[in-house]
């Protein structure tokens, strides 16, 4: 915990590939943001970690203690998980998702993991066109006075936007259901066969493994150089 040095050293590895794919240096770097409600889930450390006390915060009948080993540790946590979704990004960005999936495949990920993956992205688009022409519907249906507003109140609002949810999930299964039958008759086995892409480039090996190499440097030093600071 709070090895920040080596944090900053993966981080401008992160941002030289975006600067390399063209990306920008800050794309990765605002998407990754959406990380930060789950942090929610980290930041009791701060408080229920000994040792270092730097303060106190007053809620009411509670008195929390801030620790310095806690605020170290949530700010590791929220620095390698902001990273490492800009890493993620950056591959997404980057490699269309085919090939992620060949990937995997590759990698001897379990046939059914990779099954849903796959169909996960692929109902995306479905379960969007859904709820569109369901959206449409609805605004077709509306109608909004000479200067009023259209719709009711907030509960007549959340009513209605809980039955489209439901009517959206039906909608959306039975239509899976018939994309489904549609594969079967087409023969479909439950694996998702693709061609498979061509043999790895000289320059593409060597670009290989000199990432091997500089991460095996980077590992070598954090293990060897980092715990003496």
């Amino acid at each position: 915990m709070g090895a920040y040095p080596a944090l900053a050293i993966a981080w401008l590895t992160v941002v030289s590939g975006c600067v390399l794919a063209r990306l920008g240096p800050l794309r990765t770097a605002r998407g990754a943001f959406v990380v930060a409600p789950f942090l929610l889930a980290a930041l009791p450390l701060v408080f229920t970690r000994a040792g270092d006390p730097l303060g106190s915060v007053a809620l009411g009948p509670l008195t929390l203690t801030v620790s310095g080993q806690g605020l170290r540790e949530f700010t590791t946590i929220a620095a390698k998980s902001w990273i490492s979704v800009q890493a993620a990004l950056l591959l997404s960005f980057t490699t269309p998702f085919h090939e992620l999936v060949d990937a995997l495949r590759r990698l001897r990920l379990p046939r059914i993991m990779v099954a849903i993956i796959s169909f996960m992205y692929r109902y995306l688009a479905v379960l969007t066109g859904e709820a569109a022409r369901m959206g449409r519907a609805r605004a077709a249906r509306s109608a909004v006075r000479g200067g009023g507003r259209g719709g009711g109140t907030l509960r007549w609002r959340a009513t209605v936007t809980g039955h489209m949810v439901g009517s959206l999930f039906l909608r959306s299964y039975e239509r899976s259901e018939r994309i489904y039958g549609a594969m079967q008759a087409r023969g479909f086995d439950g694996e998702l066969r693709s061609i498979p892409g061509p043999a790895l480039a000289r320059p593409a090996i060597v670009v290989l493994l000199v990432a091997m190499a500089v991460l095996v440097a980077f590992q070598l030093a954090a293990q060897l150089w980092l715990p003496r600071l």
